[in-house]
């Protein structure tokens, strides 16, 4: 769960965006659009929802691994920021 205001704001602002787009594919729908429009706008909002996810779980890493957590003060922990910088790089690689 993101805990600083900034981090907050950002995945209200990404919650919003898929909203929006959940709310225009479904007038799409109605509308009878095409396949290949709402295709378009189905990848839009996995694409959202893959960002806010990384976002969480970078977040979640961050708390559990991170400075001042009991997994960073144990004497294996190393450079947890190194470590979870890695993760998050191949995790962001398998949602795109």
């Amino acid at each position: 769960m993101p805990h600083t205001p900034a981090d907050k704001k950002r995945a209200i602002t990404r919650l919003r965006r898929i909203k929006g787009q959940a709310e225009a594919l479904e007038r799409a729908i109605e509308a009878g659009a095409e396949c290949a429009p709402l295709l378009q706008q189905i990848m839009a909002m996995r694409g959202a929802t893959n960002g806010l996810m990384a976002e969480v779980m970078e977040s979640h890493l961050r708390e559990t691994f991170g400075p001042g957590s009991k997994e960073a003060e144990s004497p294996r922990s190393g450079d947890l920021d190194e470590h979870v910088e890695d993760v998050m790089k191949f995790f962001r690689t398998y949602l795109k």
